[in-house]
């Protein structure tokens, strides 16, 4: 994974879908470079999240490759890409809710029991919100809450590159920035991220670069201030994904609990 002179991560013209004869993803390509933070955005239906389960085993590659760190990983089952060091983080049903915030975190680690003292205490340094908190019910926890507890589990593996789909995403205003902020933290440390997400400007303005797709194919493409600032993507997407995020925030009645709070509703 040390080598620089080619990219971290790799798909080339992956064909992908869920049902025989029917593709989601067409001939789609993406590659993302060591320490950068990658964006995908498009429209509802797009692909986008069928990209990051392609990448992580859970939908069946018709044709194309991905490659890790230069090794063909087209077709691995998902434990063994946490094992060659692809961490993902999905957008719903992403903690065990009847186990405690630590007991989600030894479950994040169970392939390394042995590194467990030592990979919590860096999460409770990188989440220390979660830290005080260790031995309440993850399903008692608010949705920003338990969106920090899904990355912290998916980082205990040390993966070297995190698939985050649409981490934003019911949640409020408020608890979307955290996230942003958080997401380009846990960059910083050296992981390579690559994050589908609804919240398109806010996505473009933190990331390296970015991609649109569209019916399940690159659009564009480029680094994400220029595409933010690009007037044919601002035309055909930037406006109509900000009308989507708008919608979808004035839907977010989610109370947040307060620390302490009992079990609260499953996932």
């Amino acid at each position: 994974m040390s080598d620089d002179t080619q990219p971290i991560l790799r798909a080339d013209g992956l064909d992908a879908g869920y049902l025989p004869g029917i593709n989601i993803l067409n001939n789609c390509s993406l590659e993302a470079w060591k320490g950068e933070l990658v964006g995908i955005i498009g429209p509802n239906g797009a692909g986008k999240s069928t990209l990051l389960k392609a990448l992580f085993g859970l939908v069946n590659i018709r044709s194309g490759t991905v490659t890790l760190g230069g090794n063909d990983v087209t077709g691995l089952k998902t434990n063994e890409l946490v094992r060659a060091g692809v961490g993902f983080v999905p957008q719903t049903n992403n903690v065990f809710p009847s186990l405690s915030i630590e007991e989600n975190l030894q479950m994040g680690l169970f392939l390394k029991p042995k590194e467990f003292v030592t990979r919590v205490e860096e999460m409770w340094e990188l989440f220390p919100m979660l830290a005080d908190r260790r031995r309440q019910l993850a399903g008692s926890l608010s949705g920003g809450e338990r969106q920090s507890v899904a990355m912290a589990r998916a980082l205990m593996m040390q993966p070297h590159v995190l698939l985050l789909d649409e981490p934003s995403a019911g949640l409020s205003p408020v608890r979307q920035d955290e996230t942003f902020i958080r997401t380009r933290q846990i960059n910083k440390t050296g992981v390579t991220i690559i994050m589908v997400e609804q919240n398109a400007r806010r996505c473009l303005q933190i990331c390296d670069r970015a991609y649109v797709l569209d019916h399940g194919t690159n659009a564009y493409e480029g680094p994400g201030r220029e595409l933010a600032n690009d007037p044919r993507v601002i035309e055909l997407y930037l406006g109509t994904l900000a009308a989507d995020v708008e919608s979808k925030a004035q839907t977010v009645t989610e109370p947040e609990p307060p620390a302490g709070s009992g079990a609260g509703p499953t996932q």
